[in-house]
């Protein structure tokens, strides 16, 4: 692990990042998926801790950042292949910088998903994006989850809409959700859109407004970024 992974701040802590203590305000941890059809990962990325309570974990992926992210054994991005073979082929991993404007992410304990704020250049707000997942797990020196495939877009304006419902469906297809875990899948998008209809937290929460720190570095990508967990809690 690299020294800003192995140094951080926060105080001592035990072999998961929750027991010993919260991570604190400029600190880097990964945010990590696992594959949906094996316990490998195949989606890092390297973060900086904005907050970290009993109540949320906010986090900020910021421009440039190296990731891993998925691809087909030929080296095809995942979305140029045709939906009907998209997850039937093998793949494999590569790594990538994040080129867009940077991206923030909010993660109350608990809950199937997560909420990510994207900006235009310029800190021009753009949307919010709900992406529905496993409830993170927590260790040591990240979160892990495993994505859900369906997402829901919401516009400043407020207004919503489901996003990916084609995927979601291959998904159901070809075995990759069974269909219990596909209708809690569909539930849980259901409770975090009336979230949103109530313009509850983190919605109201004025996040839109909320700007990195300027002395923030961007963080590494570790060289055992695919490290598994020795303990791991909700």
């Amino acid at each position: 692990m690299t020294e800003q992974m192995t140094n951080g701040a926060g105080g001592s802590r035990g072999d998961d990042g929750s027991r010993g203590g919260r991570w604190t305000p400029g600190e880097h941890i990964l945010w990590r998926y696992r594959d949906n059809a094996s316990e490998s990962f195949h989606i890092c990325r390297p973060v900086t801790v904005v907050q970290d309570t009993d109540e949320l974990l906010a986090v900020w992926m910021a421009p440039g950042t190296q990731c891993v992210k998925p691809v087909l054994a030929d080296g095809t991005s995942v979305h140029q292949e045709p939906l009907a073979t998209r997850y039937t082929k093998p793949r494999t991993t590569t790594t990538s910088q994040w080129f867009g404007t940077g991206v923030l992410k909010l993660a109350r304990p608990g809950d199937p998903w997560s909420v990510w704020l994207f900006w235009e250049r310029g800190w021009r707000f753009k949307n919010w994006y709900v992406n529905l997942e496993e409830p993170r797990a927590r260790w040591e020196h990240g979160v892990d989850s495993r994505d859900h495939f369906l997402d829901i877009a919401v516009a400043p304006d407020r207004h919503w809409q489901w996003l990916d419902e084609d995927e979601f469906a291959e998904a159901r297809r070809v075995g990759l959700l069974g269909e219990e875990q596909a209708e809690r899948v569909r539930e849980a998008g259901l409770a975090a859109v009336r979230e949103v209809e109530a313009w509850a937290a983190p919605f109201a929460d004025g996040w839109e407004n909320w700007r990195p720190d300027p002395r923030w570095g961007v963080p590494e990508l570790p060289d055992d970024w695919d490290r598994t967990p020795a303990h791991m809690t909700t």
